[in-house]
């Protein structure tokens, strides 16, 4: 594994631990929305659960960029506009109520 490290300059070391962070981003976004829902004795979702989408979605589009993946690139397009869209939903029923 460390030759694989060995193997690659520093802006693809660079790329990859952003690449890796977005991942984690994303990945964390499930164990924070099973602690929320187990905190409030329902299955919801968090605000927090939408902002982790979106930053964890941003690294890993900025990561297939780098890689030149057209597939992740416009699978992480697709996806951040659907996270934006949700937070946009909700601030608008909020201001509503208000």
């Amino acid at each position: 594994m460390f030759n694989f490290f060995n193997s690659l300059n520093q802006i693809e070391i660079f790329f990859l631990i952003i690449g890796f962070a977005g991942q984690g981003l994303f990945a964390s976004r499930f164990i924070v929305q099973w602690i929320y829902s187990e905190k409030k004795g329902v299955s919801t979702i968090p605000i927090v659960f939408w902002y982790l989408s979106i930053f964890g979605g941003l690294g890993l589009l900025t990561y297939a960029i780098f890689r030149k993946d057209p597939v992740i690139i416009s699978g992480q397009l697709f996806g951040i506009f659907i996270y934006l869209r949700n937070l946009i939903l909700i601030y608008r029923k909020k201001n509503e109520k208000n």
